[in-house]
């Protein structure tokens, strides 16, 4: 993940051996419906007015913020195919042919390790997917503008992959895994709230361990790195090494769990 803009020119216009305009961009006149939306984003997810001008001068249309947009819309046709199949619309994991999906998590099929990740497409009604749909649109995507689709995309993938191997049994589990199950930051498929806690780069997150932890330092490092190179901090290979153990672990104990513990495994649909 490489950086747009190196340290030493941020320091030489925070020096002025560069310039960029000076006026507050609050003060600007005359701007379109895109550019006072550029000006909207670089307030709230930027603290820094010199990074916020930045931004607002040197931002660019293309590449376009695709990711979030992507994933909201597939997440929405997914549901929309399910609802008209089931002929449900609300509770549709109380349906009996839901669990006959390819795209949900069942400890019946561990095996099928795609299952994992395409479990954040689906839902459990048309109220947790609007709310899952406002919140990666107003607020993944301004982050997707910011910080690019490289970032974006893997601190989201990483949360619905945690949150998939949350799901490794504990104890006798007979509940499917769904995006709308325990929908909280960092452990859950699409992890909208990861993305609205660190929108403004400061989550108040104290947690430091396990998936929970390892999201919220992933969001801080990540996102209060504007335009930095992760590759040069100590903290970034800290957390991408905690991560790989924790995925080691969740593979390891989703494959000998029951067996440990002794506990029976529901059969698949």
């Amino acid at each position: 993940i490489s950086s747009k803009r190196s340290s030493s020119f941020k320091r030489a216009i925070a020096n002025g051996q560069r310039a960029l305009p000076r006026d507050v961009l609050l003060d600007e006149t005359g701007l379109g419906f895109y550019k006072r939306f550029v000006r909207y984003v670089a307030y709230e997810i930027l603290p820094c007015e010199m990074d916020r001008r930045w931004y607002f001068y040197q931002h660019r249309t293309c590449p376009p913020p695709v990711f979030m947009a992507a994933v909201t819309l597939t997440q929405i046709i997914v549901f929309l195919c399910y609802g008209a199949r089931l002929n449900k619309w609300v509770l549709q994991t109380y349906h009996p042919e839901y669990m006959k999906s390819p795209l949900v998590y069942h400890p019946g099929h561990r095996a099928r390790a795609w299952r994992f990740l395409t479990y954040m497409f689906m839902h459990v009604g048309l109220e947790q997917l609007g709310f899952n749909a406002l919140l990666q649109l107003m607020i993944g995507v301004p982050l997707e503008m910011v910080h690019g689709i490289l970032r974006i995309s893997f601190l989201y993938l990483a949360g619905v992959l945690a949150g998939g191997g949350r799901t490794v049994p504990i104890g006798p589990c007979h509940q499917p895994q769904g995006g709308h199950r325990d929908m909280h930051p960092q452990i859950s498929g699409g992890c909208p709230q990861m993305l609205a806690t660190c929108s403004r780069s400061h989550p108040s997150l104290s947690a430091s361990l396990g998936p929970g932890g390892w999201g919220g330092n992933a969001a801080l490092t990540i996102l209060r790195s504007y335009e930095e190179s992760l590759q040069d901090q100590c903290g970034w290979w800290v957390l991408l090494l905690s991560y790989g153990t924790f995925l080691l672990f969740a593979v390891f104990w989703n494959i000998f769990a029951y067996d440990l513990l002794g506990a029976q495994i529901p059969p698949p649909p």
